[in-house]
């Protein structure tokens, strides 16, 4: 029995760009066979890319995927390689894998388990294909090829599929591969990121390849594909239950291959001793079996380290600063913006924001190197970034002093707009026309709004003058009750921090302030960050005297995100939340936590129209607040007045 040498592919794709996706798809498989890798797992639809949303309707996205696999035929001599595509079969899509042999399309495997929940919208475009099925498929050429439920026996080892979904489910296909006798599992993914993610990838794989005796590979995609998902491209081999290789999570290149020697042998000996094992007697022929002849190369073993995964990066402070700082590097050069613009408060959102606008850059810049020029143009990083301090009668000294500070510390190019006259103008015009003066006692959001509507066009002018993308700051805990002006602060093609909550972005804050960090090894702290981080959240759109604080408008904010998980990703009612708070909260009196959760629902349901206007934004977890890929709301509703009458 041979050992064989294998490799996990993560790509870099991007929906329907076809000539950028194959040769992508080419490198990868030419760096495989400079590694000397036998068998090749490339991701889920990595021809298509994952993200066609309703493109996949479309019959040319089909065809044309099939065309590209056939070019790339070709290159796969001597190889054995899975590719991802789609397939119109009986009136139907099917999400779907290629195995190709040494240059012979084999067959194609059809997922059986579709992702539909959260960002996930699979049913939508795709059917799940059944158990123990396969048909034959014609191809646009018009020859055969089976599809379905397949393992493959090429050159006496055996290999099936669990496709993405079909291993974060309770009956795993890998179950019946087992019975079947498969040696290796091959897993192509598209798994996006969310907090804590990686460990729970590395659970799955490693315990499938014990309890189903055969080694498995999982690969998956990488980067911002399509907008909003970020992909971490963790590759991973498992062997006997344990991991025995994985990739760096949130590379800057192309393509990564992560290569693993596996030995068949101890599989089949691991089940063999299983008292458990229950074979697959199909009697005479098996309908789903294909059989195809492979040398397979001589391949002699290498010693091999045990594999511990890095704990720092699985710390959610890095996973944070890497996931953003990728997300924003695609976004870039797949909108092919020159950089980025950002209205900078002074305040802990804008600051965020800006940090990781850098950290893109440093991350960037230690990795690619020289090829850094080839991704995005090889310029300083002020113009990379422009940010301004956009002034208004109630704008304090403190926040334009920590805006400025924080500006040059980084590198930007800033600018400090004075927009008096401006926000003055609205005031004696919209006065005038009423016939009487604006108030604060009578006009309070009012005159709050109008300051920040004004800021919003000179920085679109700015952002339009620099070809740039100009960035809106908001955070997910503001979108849960709509603490923004829209038109105003919301004002932006791109909202990076609006899936994390505000008391862990301060959190972050404080960390990168102190700790910050690896790059190439070593932390970079950024202590710029003091006189942001000392000072408490304010919008400063109320006059001085009112001492105008965030929380005061609204609830201390580990509380606000305390009664958001606990109604919007838990399904508690207004009156179990009421009860949660009083067990977690135990320093604050009842009918402080009373108001505090009335006020949460009555401004949720007031402000879906606004989370449905939102900038698009990153998944960082799966609590996502966001209307068009995860939390779905009705703009109109009841508004909870009879549960809130109860309370």
């Amino acid at each position: 029995m041979p050992f064989i040498k294998i490799a996990a592919v993560a790509l870099n794709q991007t929906p329907l760009d076809w000539a950028g996706n194959t040769a992508r798809i080419h490198s990868a498989l030419e760096q495989a066979r400079l590694e000397k890798a036998t068998l090749v797992c490339l991701p889920e639809l990595c021809i298509t890319g994952y993200g066609c949303e309703d493109a996949f309707f479309a019959p040319a996205t089909s065809l044309r995927a099939w065309r590209l696999l056939e070019e790339l035929l070709p290159l796969t001599k001597g190889m054995i390689i899975t590719l991802g595509l789609p397939i119109f079969h009986q009136r139907a899509l099917f999400n779907a894998s290629a195995v190709v042999a040494d240059g012979k399309l084999l067959g194609l495997v059809a997922k059986k388990n579709l992702a539909g929940d959260g960002l996930h919208y699979e049913p939508r475009w795709f059917k799940p294909w059944p158990d123990a099925v396969a048909d034959h498929f014609i191809t646009p050429a018009g020859d055969g090829v089976l599809l379905g439920d397949l393992v493959f026996d090429i050159g006496g080892i055996r290999m099936g599929f669990e496709i993405c979904e079909d291993a974060w489910v309770a009956a795993r296909p890998g179950v019946k591969l087992a019975g079947r006798g498969v040696d290796i599992i091959l897993n192509p993914s598209a798994s996006h990121f969310a907090f804590g993610k990686a460990r729970i990838r590395r659970r799955f794989v490693a315990e499938g390849s014990r309890a189903f005796g055969a080694a498995y590979v999982y690969s998956n995609l990488l980067g911002n594909e399509a907008g909003r998902v970020i992909y971490d491209g963790q590759l991973i081999i498992a062997e006997k239950g344990e991991v025995i290789a994985e990739s760096r999570r949130f590379a800057f290149g192309d393509t990564q291959l992560l290569t693993a020697i596996i030995d068949p042998t101890a599989g089949r000996l691991q089940q063999a001793r299983s008292a458990s094992h229950r074979p697959t007697l199909p009697g005479t022929s098996d309908p789903g079996l294909i059989r195809h002849p492979f040398p397979w190369p001589s391949i002699i073993p290498e010693g091999r380290e045990v594999f511990q995964p890095d704990p720092i990066l699985d710390q959610k402070e890095e996973e944070f600063a890497h996931a953003v700082a990728l997300g924003l590097f695609d976004y870039l050069r797949k909108s092919k913006s020159s950089g980025y613009v950002v209205s900078l408060s002074g305040g802990a959102d804008s600051a965020a924001v800006v940090c990781l606008i850098r950290l893109m850059y440093d991350f960037a810049k230690a990795e690619l190197g020289e090829d850094f020029g080839r991704k995005l143009p090889a310029r300083a990083f002020d113009q990379f970034l422009l940010t301004a301090y956009q002034a208004t009668e109630n704008s304090g000294n403190i926040t334009r002093k920590a805006a400025t500070t924080l500006a040059q510390a980084l590198g930007a190019t800033h600018h400090e707009l004075d927009l008096d006259q401006i926000h003055q103008g609205y005031l004696t015009m919209i006065s005038g026309a009423l016939g009487e003066p604006l108030t604060w006692e009578k006009h309070d959001i009012a005159l709050q709004n109008i300051q920040a509507r004004v800021r919003a066009p000179g920085i679109w002018m700015l952002a339009n003058l620099r070809n740039a993308l100009l960035l809106t700051t908001s955070n997910r805990s503001e979108a849960a009750v709509g603490y923004a002006t829209m038109d105003g602060d919301t004002a932006g093609g791109l909202a990076p921090v609006s899936g994390i909550d505000k008391a862990f972005l301060r959190h972050w804050l404080r960390w990168l302030e102190t700790t910050g960090p690896r790059i190439q090894g070593t932390p970079q702290p950024m202590p710029a960050l003091s006189a942001i981080n000392s000072k408490q959240p304010t919008a400063e759109l109320r006059p001085e005297s009112a001492s105008q604080k965030d929380e005061d408008d609204l609830m201390p904010y580990p509380v606000l995100d305390f009664i958001e998980r606990a109604a919007i990703r838990d399904g508690h009612s207004p009156k179990g939340i009421l009860l949660l708070l009083a067990a977690n909260f135990p320093a604050y009196q009842e009918d402080q936590l009373r108001q505090w959760t009335r006020r949460f629902f009555s401004l949720w349901s007031r402000n879906q129209w606004k989370r449905e206007r939102y900038a698009p934004g990153f998944h960082l977890d799966d609590e996502n607040l966001d209307p068009k890929t995860w939390c779905r709301w009705p703009i109109l509703s009841g508004g909870f007045e009879e549960e809130l009458k109860n309370l």
